[in-house]
């Protein structure tokens, strides 16, 4: 259901909790040149008007480079600022409603932990990519589930939508993951964390380009 001129594959950056708006602008521009084309905003710090606020400037900068741009657990902002779609974590709503809302152009994706069991009606509900994580220990979310390597794998097979993975994951530990099939790499810590963010993104970017 993405748009076809839109491929959910390569860096998916997921933008980390910050109080300062001004700085995470700039890590995201950094990002983007570097060639990361998704990004993901997540803020669970600023209240609502920051986010509107921060959701609509991270629109208008992820246009400027044709980048995707989708919003963490917030249908109503994703739909509010134009974003290019919305992800959604298994409390977050009812996926086929998102998908009504959202129409046929726009990305939904959804969370499915650490539990292969969930992907299906994931997809049955209108998901465009499945997420699977932590694959390994996150800093964002130290207590969260692990999803095996062997879980991608047989995610891999089994569905055909683009695969995601999530937690924990560094440029060093990324390759049992590219061997596994996995199509996009939700980074945060490693890539805004980066002395140079914007050649981390490119180191990232090509992983897929000799995948």
């Amino acid at each position: 259901m993405a748009r076809p001129e839109m491929p959910l594959r390569g860096l998916y950056a997921i933008t980390p909790d910050t109080p300062d708006g001004t700085r995470l602008l700039a890590d995201v521009e950094a990002a983007l040149r570097g060639g990361c084309r998704i990004l993901q905003y997540r803020d669970k710090l600023s209240d609502k008007a920051e986010q509107v606020a921060r959701a609509r400037a991270l629109r208008r900068l992820t246009a400027a480079f044709d980048a995707t741009l989708l919003i963490n657990d917030d249908l109503a902002l994703a739909c509010l600022i134009g974003a290019d779609g919305v992800h959604l974590g298994g409390e977050d709503g009812c996926l086929a409603a998102a998908r009504a809302i959202l129409g046929p152009e726009r990305i939904l994706g959804a969370s499915c932990y650490a539990d292969l069991a969930n992907a299906g009606p994931a997809l049955a509900g209108g998901a465009d990519y499945i997420a699977f994580g932590a694959v390994y220990p996150s800093p964002t979310k130290p207590q969260a589930p692990r999803a095996t390597v062997d879980l991608l794998r047989e995610a891999k097979s089994g569905f055909a939508a683009p695969l995601c993975a999530i937690g924990g994951i560094t440029l060093d530990n990324a390759p049992p993951l590219m061997a596994a099939g996995v199509d996009l790499l939700a980074v945060i810590t490693d890539l805004f964390s980066a002395p140079d963010i914007a050649a981390r993104a490119a180191q990232y970017q090509h992983l897929f380009e000799r995948a």
